[in-house]
């Protein structure tokens, strides 16, 4: 199996990933940027990627829909460790789909802690946890994203320049409840964070 490129990546729009994935069985969901862009409707940014979530109990359910890409898993460094029966999950919790044919990356896939239909933060595995009817919304065209303020509580932790922006642009749309839940819960994993008080004023 010849080893990808890792920076070689032309994904798929999440459109392409919600046909490919209408009738599939399992719980899924587009996270990262394009879930803010879901969120507010218009493509605002370019997307280096495009990452989905899905509970990592089902993950198994994924790979065979699409029979013609190969599974990798990014074992940190720039190495990658192809997906195997014997070890589906590797150590990280992304999963990298590559299409040989075309020698490019497709999509990226988060396997989440979850608890039956509870979603479980791998940022406070104990105390941040929803149903996913909760934190699964859909878009005008019926694709699923993950609820804005909990892609907001995973781009808190990281404040590049994209997380700022996305931040800043989507602010405005954020209801009292998304406001709320998001301020509370940056409290319990990052107290001092700057995006509370700009919550707290919106």
């Amino acid at each position: 199996m010849e080893h990808p490129d890792i920076e070689a990546w032309d994904a798929w729009h999440p459109r392409e990933l919600a046909g490919r994935l209408r009738d599939a069985r399992l719980t899924w969901y587009v996270a990262g940027g394009w879930a803010v862009d879901l969120h507010r409707g218009e493509r605002t940014r370019a997307h280096e990627d495009v990452e989905i979530g899905v509970p990592a109990g089902q993950f198994a359910l994924l790979p065979p829909l699409f029979p013609e890409l190969e599974f990798w898993v990014p074992a940190g460094d720039g190495a990658l460790v192809p997906m195997t029966g014997a070890a589906p999950a590797g150590d990280s919790h992304q999963t990298w789909a590559w299409d040989p044919a075309a020698r490019r990356w497709r999509f990226d896939v988060f396997r989440e802690p979850h608890d039956g239909d509870v979603w479980i933060c791998r940022r406070d595995e104990q105390r941040i946890r929803r149903p996913y009817r909760e934190v699964v919304r859909r878009d005008g065209d019926g694709i699923p994203y993950l609820g804005i303020e909990v892609v907001l509580l995973f781009k808190a932790k990281h404040a590049r320049d994209k997380d700022e922006a996305d931040f800043t642009g989507v602010l405005p749309l954020l209801s009292r409840a998304e406001r709320g839940w998001l301020d509370a819960t940056l409290g319990l994993v990052d107290p001092g964070h700057p995006w509370r008080a700009r919550l707290r004023s919106a």
